[in-house]
């Protein structure tokens, strides 16, 4: 996915697929929202209003009111990339948020998927 179409990408149009593929895993969206509330700082009502509003992920990420520091143990790959490889600071967190909803689909622990 290029950089570029990142930054106009808004959360609100990934938001639901996340939804979608955490419960059909039957995985709950109280389990998504840890994750992102883990990575971002966002809570309940943060989350809600970043859909509501219409925010570009740029803008999902630069209001984040606090980006987890452990953030960078986030390792693997997903869509074909190695998270901890990708040089572009936007993307490699798009990516740590794909990785960990795709960590909760696939059923890992929780106290795995925080880096606990």
């Amino acid at each position: 996915m290029a950089a570029d179409r990142l930054t106009t990408m808004t959360f609100a149009s990934i938001y639901p697929m996340y939804v979608q593929k955490v419960e059909r895993k039957d995985h709950t969206t109280a389990e998504l929202h840890q994750v992102i509330t883990w990575l971002t700082g966002y809570d309940d009502a943060g989350i809600a209003a970043a859909v509501a509003d219409g925010r570009t992920l740029a803008e999902f990420f630069d209001r984040a009111p606090a980006l987890n520091p452990n953030a960078t143990l986030i390792t693997g790959v997903i869509c074909g990339y190695r998270v901890e490889d990708i040089a572009d600071p936007l993307h490699q967190k798009v990516r740590w948020m794909d990785k960990l909803v795709d960590e909760v689909a696939r059923g890992k622990k929780m106290s795995s998927i925080l880096r606990a």
